[in-house]
């Protein structure tokens, strides 16, 4: 081996060959990263033995609404072999666990709101791991599910690899014109919709809907000769429903209450109209006290008004959120496709421009309304902003590595060129570990059709085989 070195090295033109074949070897595996032969991730995928559905339906949905969803859900998984047991937390989260502890599990106690924990059997003891029955089983869901009722989200949540956050890909608007934000949100919805890889987009923020107020007429429930308070009391038992009487058993010290209101046929109001809500109280009548039958249409009127939505605020700023997810896809590309989307479609109504310089929010957009002028900034969080956090934080003790590996290196050599001969060596390590991911991921696609990412993992041991190859430097 010796002699074949020196061989190769023993005239000038041998030496600007190896030179030259180093060098493109080097360019070459940094230009695999850019053109995607080799992936880069923050984490891989990580199997678990649970993972969380959330549903939220329209935001004036009822309780049964919710529940004809959750049904559907647990329907279609009662067919999988993999699933031991399924608890549904109706109106109310799950209890928190390492991914819920970010994403609100604690705060939900609204009838539109619903979660489905799903346990499944040891991740060593089945073969396929839990990323992929989500990814497989989350189209059909959407698909049967998610058409019940109007403006469901259906959402999977597994355990994260690294830190929780709220999403994978998480874009924030801020701007004052809550009409614009909503405006502005539901199109970036629809852009990521249309990214391919993104899954679960779900924008954080109520829905528009028509309320109906009913105002009783005090006047004429006098000359009705019925009580306010008996025509409320009867508004709430037909539609609510209260007790009205107790029961004694001997099976049990206290009274058992008796509770009374319409069936879920009788109660329901056909359409979301005011024409549909005057027809269910034309058929309720109240006995007055001279025993006549008072329809509550003659008594009541409807008083139709619009929703008021919650607002949401982050650093004294209205802000809106969207959230998705990446469908066994690094969030790097999906992220950079839909930004190019942004930048296209919303120059039609806006001033779009890119925040300056090198940071972890460089990927964000200003932008100003064409005929407003209102200004508003897009801002991408999420998982993609730790990736960044992480990647300028190794990035960071990568270099200060160097340093100091290069300062030891000539305070004991007292050798300005060894050290950097050493170091420069040392970098060269970068073409087998991209070219090793590179063989890796064909193989792994091969056998199991699932990619092997180049990840923050790998980063860290990019940094150890560094040291371990200037210290070969040294030895040789």
């Amino acid at each position: 081996m010796e002699k074949f070195i020196y061989s190769i090295i023993n005239t000038p033109r041998n030496k600007w060959i190896v030179t030259a074949i180093v060098l493109l070897s080097m360019a070459g595996a940094v230009m695999m990263i850019p053109s995607k032969l080799v992936l880069a991730r923050m984490l891989p995928g990580k199997s678990a033995n649970t993972f969380t559905i959330y549903i939220d339906t329209a935001t004036n949905a009822s309780t049964e609404e919710t529940k004809t969803v959750t049904t559907c859900i647990v329907d279609y998984l009662k067919h999988e072999k993999e699933i031991t047991d399924m608890e549904v937390y109706l109106g109310q989260g799950a209890p928190l666990d390492y991914a819920g502890l970010v994403k609100g599990s604690a705060f939900k106690s609204l009838k539109n709101q619903a979660e489905i924990v799903i346990n499944l059997t040891d991740k060593h003891a089945r073969d396929e791991p839990s990323f992929m029955m989500v990814h497989r089983i989350r189209p059909e869901i959407n698909k049967a599910c998610g058409i019940l009722t109007p403006h469901t989200s259906i959402r999977f949540t597994e355990m994260p690899s690294g830190p929780p956050t709220l999403a994978t890909i998480v874009v924030e608007l801020y701007g004052k014109d809550n009409t614009l934000l909503r405006k502005t949100a539901k199109k970036t919805a629809r852009m990521l919709r249309e990214t391919d890889g993104l899954v679960d987009v779900d924008i954080m923020q109520d829905d528009l809907y028509t309320k109906y107020d009913l105002i009783l007429d005090t006047e004429k429930i006098v000359r009705s000769a019925l009580g306010v308070d008996q025509v409320n009391q009867i508004i709430y038992l037909a539609f609510k429903g209260m007790p009205v009487a107790v029961k004694n058993t001997r099976d049990q010290q206290d009274q058992v209450p008796i509770f009374m209101r319409l069936n879920s046929e009788t109660r329901m109001i056909e359409f979301d109209s005011r024409e549909s809500l005057l027809d269910k109280l034309s058929s309720l009548k109240l006995m007055n006290k001279k025993g006549m039958m008072v329809p509550l249409s003659e008594i009541i009127s409807i008083k139709t008004s619009k929703s008021s939505p919650a607002i949401f605020r982050k650093n004294l700023k209205n802000m809106v959120t969207i959230t998705a997810e990446c469908d066994m896809v690094s969030q790097v590309y999906p992220l950079l496709e839909a930004r190019e989307k942004m930048l296209e479609r919303l120059s039609v109504d806006f001033n779009v421009t890119k925040v300056l310089g090198i940071t972890t929010y460089m990927f964000d957009l200003e932008l100003i309304h064409n005929k407003t002028g209102e200004k508003m900034l897009l801002r991408w969080d999420g998982e993609m902003k730790v990736s960044l956090d992480t990647f300028r934080d190794l990035g960071g003790a990568f270099i200060a590595a160097l340093v100091l590996m290069f300062l030891l290196i000539v305070v004991y050599y007292k050798s300005f060129a060894l050290s950097g001969i050493v170091l420069v060596g040392s970098f060269l390590s970068i073409i087998g570990v991209i070219i090793g991911h590179w063989l890796t991921d064909q193989i792994q696609l091969f056998f199991t059709d699932t990619h092997f990412f180049l990840t923050a993992t790998s980063l860290i041991g990019f940094i150890s085989l560094m040291g371990i190859s200037a210290r070969s430097s040294l030895l040789l």
